[in-house]
């Protein structure tokens, strides 16, 4: 072989090896991705829609029947104390998935939707490679479809008929996250064969609602609702162990709102705004009870942790994942909410602290009335009529209080129903006067405003439309809070 062919031959030999260098390391590389991919966790967020904490048999209630959600939570993790940023539908959902309170998100007001260039946290997960579904119930406006591969409306009652068939259909080289919304436990109620029926002279009536025979069946038709969601976690979870993948699944049961009763949905006491919480992933989720505080701006957070992702600057959650496998830390000693603008003019905020609730309300003249609280709804009309004829006990009648406290302080262990307003109760205004500082650094850390031109009254209490209704400033817009990722005061 002459010196030029030798040459050549050498420098040939030598490019395949620099060429088998530089393949090995991207071939492995590879592998790892994959084998990052496959050992990357898939996600249920199952968010019903009005369902208050304590209407599941895994949080106490002796007559509703959720077998299954009860299994789940016997064999995951039960959230004692997790509260919602906001009580009212849109805002609650477009809170949630920026992981942002709602009066930063630039939709902080019933059927507003999000404005472009809010932060996703599912597209975060859709951008790293995952398969993200919603299915069901929408409500945050256009710009939050980015967020997902396939969207659908969802089948059946409510919503939830072919979530199922997405599950058994998937692209099975992804993992998966599914945003499933039903519209369980909302208004109108729809009876089937998939819950089963309750007598309403079973049903134990709440304090704060009239004892009644319309408000017993009213509560006997929405406990049907909920027993459909149970119905359904089940199939899922079924579902999930047909494929081999349930301890690769983390299961997300929990609420937008609370149930759509006087006193409850869009309002700031536990009935409202407490939501039910279970997560549930075997051998990765810890068996037990939480009592820590928890945000439904973390859900989002927490589920990016789970997943391995970073978190956006703009998100003002935390995550508790850890309280996944440790129920006895703590990652929040404070809880903040809001009550804004929901057919009627409202602005009301909370802290939660230990066993304290705080409220302090803008507009004390203004009635404590959502639309489910008016008389064009059963349990509202009996409320009503009731409190014509005289008939209402003073837990019952604050609903035509007027005017209402300014501040409300109650304490949640002694008071469950909050009926009792301590505020100017001389042993606790110590706590009233330190939770009036810690509500104010939230405000204005995250430039909350009370608006000067406020949203009006849609309706009358008769149903009548308000002809001069037209949308006002939005809480926080004078402050320009949509542009503002401070999460306010967090521990102590």
């Amino acid at each position: 072989m002459c010196r030029y062919h030798w040459l050549i031959a050498r420098l040939n030999l030598f490019s395949l090896f620099a060429l088998g260098v530089v393949l090995l390391p991207t071939a492995g590389a590879a592998e790892k991705e994959n084998a990052e991919q496959e050992n990357r966790p898939n996600f249920i967020f199952f968010i019903t829609d009005d369902i208050s904490w304590n209407d599941l048999g895994c949080y106490g209630n002796q007559f509703v029947k959720t077998p299954n959600l009860d299994r789940i939570a016997q064999e995951g993790m039960v959230f004692e104390n997790c509260y919602l940023a906001i009580s009212s539908c849109s805002p609650s959902r477009c809170s949630i998935i920026t992981g942002r309170y709602p009066h930063n998100t630039g939709a902080p007001e019933l059927h507003t939707t999000l404005p472009e260039g809010q932060y996703l946290f599912p597209l975060t997960l859709r951008e790293s490679g995952y398969h993200t579904v919603l299915s069901g119930k929408h409500h945050m406006g256009k710009a939050a479809d980015k967020a997902f591969s396939e969207i659908s409306r969802g089948k059946g009652p409510g919503s939830e008929a072919t979530w199922v068939d997405i599950l058994r259909d998937r692209p099975k080289d992804k993992p998966f996250f599914c945003w499933f919304a039903s519209t369980d436990a909302h208004r109108n109620w729809a009876i089937n064969e998939q819950a089963p029926e309750y007598d309403p002279a079973d049903v134990e009536v709440p304090p704060y609602l009239f004892d009644g025979p319309t408000t017993r069946k009213d509560l006997a038709e929405y406990y049907h609702e909920v027993s459909r969601t149970d119905y359904f976690s089940g199939k899922l979870v079924e579902e999930l162990r047909r494929q081999g993948i349930a301890e690769k699944t983390y299961f997300i049961y929990c609420s937008d709102n609370g149930r759509p009763f006087p006193r409850c949905k869009t309002m700031l006491y536990d009935s409202g705004i407490r939501s039910p919480l279970i997560v549930w992933s075997p051998g990765r989720v810890t068996q037990g009870r939480c009592a820590s505080l928890v945000s439904s701006i973390d859900f989002g957070p927490t589920i990016l942790d789970l997943a391995g992702q970073r978190m956006d600057a703009r998100i003002q959650g935390i995550s508790f994942a850890k309280l996944l496998t440790d129920p006895t830390t703590v990652t929040r000693d404070y809880v903040f909410a809001e009550h804004n603008w929901h057919v009627y003019q409202a602005h009301e905020r909370l802290v939660r602290y230990r066993n304290w609730a705080y409220i302090r309300n803008a507009w004390p003249d203004q009635l404590s009335l959502s639309m489910e609280s008016d008389p064009s709804f059963p349990a509202g009309k009996e409320l009503w009529d009731a409190e014509a004829e005289g008939l209402l006990s003073p837990g019952q009648s604050g609903l035509f209080q007027r005017p209402r406290p300014a501040e409300e302080l109650y304490d949640v262990d002694a008071d469950p129903y909050q009926l009792r307003n301590l505020a100017s109760v001389d042993e606790h205004h110590d706590v009233l006067v330190e939770l009036r500082r810690v509500l104010d650094r939230w405000t204005e850390q995250t430039a909350d405003t009370v608006p000067t031109n406020p949203t009006p009254n849609r309706q009358s209490i008769d149903g009548r439309r308000n002809p001069k209704y037209r949308r006002g400033t939005f809480p926080g817009a004078e402050r320009n809070a949509e542009s503002v990722n401070h999460p306010g005061p967090v521990r102590e």
